[in-house]
């Protein structure tokens, strides 16, 4: 009922959206990429909207160094009079503000029909077009004709009909974020003390930690998940006492190579706070295991643990049986039980390896690894001083360790789990040491659940190499690399000056309870570059943006289905059912297209996957996630279409992962991709529709899903057939 309302009084407060229709070039037709312009009351017959086109980036989503969002104008303006029409004016001009309007930017001249604007990089702000004496002004000074807000303002809604500011506040202040935003201690700073930390629930559980500066949300106080609560168990008795996880070993091997791969309890200690933890091996992460291309290994797999697991090799394109997908490619590993599988790496890169039951819980507890996969060509990859290898991850926890996990399905089934400790190979603080004038490779995954990264080495020049499945067609100065859960990423990184250099993940933070945003940074680690310069230097090597004929060759024979007609199509959208009715309150339809940061924590906590379904839907015949039933040829080529239905109670990223098989990001809203690479996962924004050419080479049945673990849980996954012909 309270939802319902909210929604009516949003629906009344906006302007209605009439965005140009799919395939017409300028953008696919949502209401998030769209802003309407509204005319003033003596220029009835002028109207206007401006497209937010994606642009250009190497990555899922372009933003700055800091984490606001970099998106393409385009204006389509008709009814606009001549401008001396109206006084001594002679041209249009377009300017872009602030929310507040205490700052702008010139756009420049716009007129009746279609003009670029360029690319504005501010995370809500309006638009407004006047009427000036020349173009070349500086400052607006003229007659304003026509004005519209970025629908990213549109969260605000939150704010007015939810939680009223007080007389006096400005409307759009952002609540200031305080603390020094390191890993170690300053996020948990900015974090604060967990609201009931020390205070538990007649049902077992313990609120988690909150943000300090975010108001708790009303009427939520004694609100809990509706599952009982799960940690793994204590053995408590001192002689029962777990081994301390270790720090990972690198295992290098042959093909036909044996590996015994053990899921087990460990004592972890992080940021001061010691519990049992799941470890392959005892390591955390687990081992890295290193191999060549077109090696073949076997992995005989131990279940260890208090709970059923598997092993799935992500985005390795390896036989069926060995997939680890528990429910269609194998049962479950019951605690003391064992399963064989044997991998083939047809492609060099990186992947890891984690749990394919319940995520949200093993994942979380420690069990992912890496797996290397060396290149048989010699000059793959430009020549370096040093690799890296990192797994970026976050931790959830309270005073006393890990917040509990919901025991029959997943707590935080709304945006995912969130953690308010960065991890970097399962450390609070990743340290480097390296020499003046050094060239470092960095392989990075994102482990996390849910978390989306915006990582920068301070003002260390970065490129970014490769991505999930393979090299980029051509290299790319980076100021930033964006990194969603389940991506990987190849960057390499000069550290050319002396001096300490930070691993940075720099956002704009959320607040969903006020609609606003301000920023957020988090140390994750330092470089320590020392004086004395490295004897062999790569910088002539570093200084070229190598173009890489090999991925044009290999990608030669895919052009020609460039531009072949959608195959099969999937919406992304959201099911609730007994939500409580703070949270019900809350998802009134405004969201934001890249969640950096758990914004409205509460809700998220107590909402589970038996009040959450999500959904990938079929459009052309309505079923949905394990109903599609979607069958191909190996050979074929799938043009498949991905909409992320903005119209969703709480539309937000998700990062589809596909099992088996390899595809190309062709179009992000109808912008052509201009740097392709091979990728297993890619993430889609809120509003956004993404088209994949998908080839369907490894036959047997495979997934496809959400890698948000919560969201997989909850119910965001399908399955398709590849049959030979």
């Amino acid at each position: 009922m309270i939802g319902a309302l909210v929604a009516a009084l949003l629906q009344a407060t906006l302007p209605p959206v009439a965005c140009p229709a799919p395939g017409d070039g300028v953008a696919m037709g949502s209401a998030l990429a769209c802003m309407p312009l509204v005319a003033v009351p003596d220029l009835p017959h002028a109207a206007g909207i401006i497209t937010l086109l994606p642009a250009h980036s190497p990555f899922g989503a372009a933003v700055t160094v800091d984490g606001r969002p970099r998106q393409h104008l385009v204006a389509a303006i008709s009814g606009l009079p001549e401008p001396g029409a109206l006084g001594g004016f002679s041209s249009y001009v377009a300017w872009a503000y602030t929310l507040s309007l205490d700052s702008a930017v010139k756009l420049g001249p716009v007129r009746n029909g279609r003009t670029d604007l360029g690319e504005v990089a501010r995370v809500q702000f309006r638009i407004l077009i006047s009427a000036e004496r020349d173009s070349a002004v500086r400052r607006r000074a003229g007659r304003l004709v026509l004005r519209g807000t970025s629908p990213s303002a549109r969260l605000l809604a939150h704010r007015d009909l939810l939680q009223p500011v007080p007389a006096g506040l400005p409307l759009d202040s952002a609540r200031p974020r305080t603390g020094t935003g390191d890993a170690a201690g300053g996020m948990a700073a900015m974090h604060g003390a967990s609201i009931g930390a020390s205070h538990g629930t007649a049902s077992g559980w313990t609120m988690p930690p909150m943000p300090s500066w975010m108001p708790v949300m009303p009427s939520m106080t004694g609100i809990v998940p509706r599952v009982a609560p799960f940690l793994p168990a204590d053995p408590g008795d001192p002689a029962l006492l777990l081994r301390p996880a270790r720090q990972r070993s690198v295992v290098r091997l042959a093909s036909g190579d044996t590996l015994t791969l053990e899921a087990g309890p460990v004592r972890r200690s992080v940021a001061g706070r010691t519990y049992t933890a799941y470890a392959f091996n005892g390591q955390l992460p687990g081992p890295l295991i290193e191999v060549s291309q077109g090696a073949t290994v076997v992995v005989r797999f131990h279940n260890a643990i208090d709970q059923p697991s598997a092993v799935h090799w992500h985005g390795v394109r390896l036989d069926n049986r060995s997939d680890g997908a528990v429910g269609v490619t194998q049962d479950a590993v019951a605690p003391g039980a064992s399963f064989t599988y044997t991998v083939h790496f047809p492609d060099a890169g990186i992947y890891w390896y984690h749990p394919h039951v319940r995520e949200d819980v093993q994942q979380s507890l420690g069990l992912y690894g890496n797996l290397l996969v060396r290149p048989t060509a010699p000059a793959f990859y430009s020549p370096v001083n040093r690799e890296e290898v990192l797994m970026l991850d976050d931790a959830l926890l309270t005073a006393d360790g890990p917040a509990a996990y919901g025991s029959s399905a997943p707590t935080h089934a709304l945006m995912g789990r969130w953690g308010n400790v960065l991890l970097v190979n399962g450390e609070p603080r990743y340290t480097l040491p390296v020499k003046r004038g050094e060239v470092v490779r960095f392989f990075l995954t994102n482990v996390s659940a849910a978390r989306v990264y915006n990582l920068s080495f301070g003002a260390a020049r970065m490129k970014v190499v490769a991505t999930d499945a393979g090299k980029f067609e051509r290299e790319e100065w980076v100021r930033s690399v964006v990194i969603a859960p389940a991506e990987r990423y190849v960057v390499e990184v000069e550290f050319a000056r002396r001096g300490d250099v930070a691993l940075v993940n720099r956002v704009q933070a959320l607040d969903h309870m006020i609609g606003s945003y301000a920023p957020e940074t988090d140390t994750l680690g330092v470089v320590r570059v020392a004086p004395e310069p490295v004897a062999e230097r790569f910088a002539q090597a570093f200084e070229t943006l190598r173009r890489n004929a090999d991925v044009a060759a290999g990608l030669a024979p895919m052009r020609r289905y460039f531009a072949k007609p959608v195959d099969r199509e999937l919406v992304l959208a959201l099911r609730t059912r007994g939500l409580p009715a703070p949270v019900a309150a809350m998802l009134i339809g405004v969201n934001a297209p890249i969640e950096w940061n758990d914004g409205m924590p509460m809700a998220n906590w107590v909402t589970t996957g038996e009040e959450v379904t999500w959904v990938l839907r079929d459009p052309a015949t309505g079923k949905e996630n394990l109903d599609v039933g979607w069958t191909f040829h190996t050979g074929d080529i799938v043009r498949l279409r991905l909409f992320n239905d903005p119209a969703s109670s709480h539309a937000m990223d998700h990062p589809i992962h596909l099992h088996g098989q390899r595809f190309l990001v062709l179009a992000r809203d109808g912008a052509r991709n201009t740097n392709l690479a091979w990728k297993d996962t890619a993430i889609i924004a809120a509003g956004e529709t993404v088209d994949l050419l998908v080839e369907m080479s490894n036959p047997g049945r495979w997934m496809l899903h959400c890698h948000i673990a919560e969201h997989l849980s909850a119910g965001m996954m399908t399955v398709f057939d590849v049959v030979p012909r």
